[in-house]
């Protein structure tokens, strides 16, 4: 860790965002700033307001992390294990899920196949491709956020816009409190949701707001939540959809490059149609595979 630090015994946020983006591909700075605003980390702050990340704070990201990628814990179960941690000053050793999820008051976990390998993935969406004579890149990485302190493959020195106020909010913009409210479901879901990387939020001095379109995913998110359905269970959907916009990127690339409002136009009405297509697809997929098992 300190080779990566060089000189400076610290990190910035976008310095930590490049670190750790290979072995957690979804991490945005949001997502950072999110577990800090839930009280998992507590880097330290210039004068000036900026963080600074030590080794130590970059141990816990990772730790944390890994939890919910590797064990699907809730956030209320990562808090105690790192009060355990702060209390004996060890990292504490993963247990089993469902045990210690039923121990914290949580619903025991529902049994789901893994993601399917990466390989398996690739050979997938370009069999699909050559199904529809376009070409497929390799299988980029999920979207994130903007990153303007640190792009993903350099290290910058100290950002001058790490904790820049960005653009007020305009009407559209909610609160945690109106999000849970307009979409049905309490502030701790919302902020679970982004804490799986669902949704995504901006800050804007001490507020955090969320977009217009962070409100469909959440209403969609309840009838999930109603059934007893754990939100780390929601990401395989998250995880579908970006495949399927990488698929359909690649149909619309030579149309966004001939750079004119014609081209756009039927880009756009392309995407909406195969949307649609795949969102209908979807449905009769799986009511087809589980004709069988309902009555």
């Amino acid at each position: 860790m300190s080779d990566v630090m060089g000189e400076r015994a610290h990190l910035s946020i976008g310095e930590v965002l490049s670190l750790v983006q290979a072995d957690f591909p979804d991490i945005t700075i949001s997502k950072i700033r999110f577990l800090e605003s839930q009280g998992l980390l507590d880097p330290e702050r210039t004068p000036s307001g900026y963080r600074k990340f030590y080794d130590a704070d970059i141990e816990r990201l990772q730790w944390i992390l890994a939890q919910q990628r590797d064990h699907f814990l809730p956030l209320k179960v990562i808090r105690e294990r790192l009060a355990e941690w702060d209390a004996t000053g060890t990292p504490p050793a993963a247990a089993a899920e469902a045990a210690e999820a039923a121990d914290a008051g949580e619903p025991a976990p529902l049994l789901l196949e893994p993601d399917p390998p990466v390989d398996d993935v690739r050979h997938a969406a370009a069999s699909l491709a050559a199904a529809s004579a376009i070409e497929v890149t390799p299988e980029r990485p999920a979207p994130q956020e903007p990153a303007p302190e640190a792009p993903a493959d350099t290290r910058l020195p100290e950002p001058v816009a790490d904790d820049a106020p960005p653009s007020p909010p305009d009407g559209s913009s909610l609160t945690a409190e109106e999000l849970a409210a307009r979409a049905g479901v309490g502030v701790e879901a919302v902020h679970e949701l982004e804490g799986f990387s669902m949704i995504s939020s901006r800050r804007v001095g001490s507020e955090t707001y969320y977009d217009a379109d962070q409100l469909p995913v959440v209403e969609s998110c309840r009838a999930f939540l109603d059934h007893g359905v754990e939100v780390r269970h929601l990401r395989m959907y998250k995880i579908a959809a970006e495949r399927e916009a990488g698929v359909l990127e690649q149909l619309i690339m030579p149309l966004l490059k001939q750079r004119n409002p014609e081209a756009r136009a039927r880009a756009v009405a392309m995407v909406e149609e195969l949307a649609d297509a795949g969102e209908s697809l979807h449905a009769a997929l799986l009511r087809r595979t589980l004709r069988q098992t309902l009555p």
